[in-house]
């Protein structure tokens, strides 16, 4: 397959994956990355580029916050995302669209 139509496929997922992982814990966005690599087996392999522009979209749309945390016997601080409540009912809105266009999809393909 054309690797600009594999893109733009995975694309679409993208915000619902990030919001799914963080449903089940906070995370920092490298945790993300690896996160969805090993959860896909290697089929989502984001990099930074990629993921911060979608937690910047989701923070803006009030699905998630972020937090800072000082790292013990360091002097960094890591940014971690928390999904919110909107961020929660977003994603029963999510699966419900995804089944319904993944059902019309597999009508069209003759599944």
């Amino acid at each position: 397959m054309n690797p600009k139509y594999e893109r733009q496929l995975k694309k679409g997922v993208l915000e619902i994956l990030v919001l799914h992982l963080l449903s089940e814990q906070d995370m920092y966005g490298y945790q993300l990355i690896m996160a969805l690599d090993e959860r896909s087996q290697g089929m989502f392999k984001l990099k930074e580029g990629t993921l911060y522009p979608i937690l910047y979209r989701l923070e803006d749309d009030g699905y998630i916050k972020s937090y800072w945390v000082q790292l013990e016997d360091q002097r960094m601080k890591r940014k971690y995302y928390q999904i919110t409540q909107a961020g929660r009912q977003g994603i029963q809105e999510f699966e419900m669209l995804w089944q319904e266009f993944s059902q019309a999809v597999s009508v069209v393909l003759g599944g």
